[in-house]
């Protein structure tokens, strides 16, 4: 996978900042087994009619009327680099310039981290809906959905399950993040400004515990609605497929276990199980639609106190 050439990319890490994102992207490839991208005529319909049919089921079940990304691309995992490595630079890019070591080797040190994070990531996600946060000019209004197909093979393959019907079922959460950021024009912009907030404040030696858990909060209301809609919508069976992941996500060895809370991939799981039971228990309670006006407005978002205790939120919105 050219070990060789990704300690090349890192150790010639060049430019003016502490990280050179051309090396770090370089260095994740190298360090990074792309993928085949060898698809089937089938395979490639099976993408695209998933996608079709889970749009649908999801306007059905959830009554939200949403439009697909312009950008719907199957990508290997050299693609999925590219198309993140400007995203992770925007989000650093103010915290690079409170960077305190000799220039030189604080630029070797912060590209070899970011190349790592890069490739680890890049491995492991199976797809994305990309709302483009904290983009500019013309790609700032832009969206995209995409699908790391030689990751989606290997998973299935880990689980025993099906490829298609595994395919199927990521497909589906994925258009239910869609689903969101469309029922929800604000949200793009409410992310942005307490992201860039946060990351103010972090740049002036500040830690906001209060801004950082309202940001954590409404990424869980993200990914647990789009676990709620994903399940109400899927047109098959699925609890064995959750039940293969969950144990899957257990059964990882000490060193990935170690980049995955460095990377805050754990918090990420932990989003996805409070923000389930959550919304599980809003539709339950009061149906999907219910659920679905948390994208009404700002305020409706719910509190961390909420999302431990649903019916605060049902008073006091629903």
């Amino acid at each position: 996978m050219g070990l060789y050439r990704s300690v090349r990319a890192v150790t010639g890490a060049s430019g003016d900042g502490p990280i050179d994102w051309t090396a770090v992207a370089d260095a994740a490839k190298s360090s990074t087994d792309a993928g085949s991208l060898d698809l089937s005529a089938a395979e490639e319909d099976g993408y695209a009619t998933d996608v079709r049919d889970a749009r649908d089921r999801v306007r059905t079940v959830a009554d939200i009327d949403f439009d697909l990304p312009d950008r719907v691309e199957i990508l290997n995992r050299h693609h999925w680099i590219d198309n993140n490595v400007d995203t992770f630079g925007r989000v650093m890019e103010p915290l690079e310039e409170t960077v305190g070591l000799v220039p030189g080797v604080a630029r070797v040190v912060n590209t070899g981290s970011m190349s790592v994070a890069l490739g680890f990531l890049a491995r492991n996600v199976l797809g994305q809906y990309d709302p483009l946060l904290l983009a500019e000019g013309d790609i700032a209004d832009d969206h995209a959905l995409y699908f790391v197909h030689p990751n989606i093979e290997k998973v299935a393959g880990t689980l025993d399950a099906d490829g298609d019907r595994f395919r199927r079922w990521i497909a589906f959460h994925e258009v239910a993040h869609a689903a969101e950021f469309g029922a929800a024009p604000w949200l793009s912009t409410h992310l942005e400004e307490k992201m860039e907030t946060a990351v103010q404040s972090l740049t002036e030696g500040n830690f906001d515990r209060d801004l950082l858990t309202e940001i954590d909060t409404t990424m869980t209301a993200v990914e647990g609605y789009a676990e709620l809609i994903m399940d109400r919508a899927f047109d098959e069976e699925y609890a064995d497929l959750r039940t293969e992941l969950e144990a899957r996500r257990q059964g990882r060895g000490p060193v990935q276990t170690l980049f995955r809370r460095a990377l805050g991939i754990d918090r990420k799981r932990k989003q996805y199980e409070r923000g389930k039971d959550f919304f599980d228990a809003v539709a339950d309670e009061r149906g999907v639609a219910a659920a679905g006006r948390v994208w009404d407005a700002p305020e409706n978002l719910p509190t961390d106190e909420e999302i431990e205790t649903p019916q605060l939120w049902l008073d006091r919105v629903a």
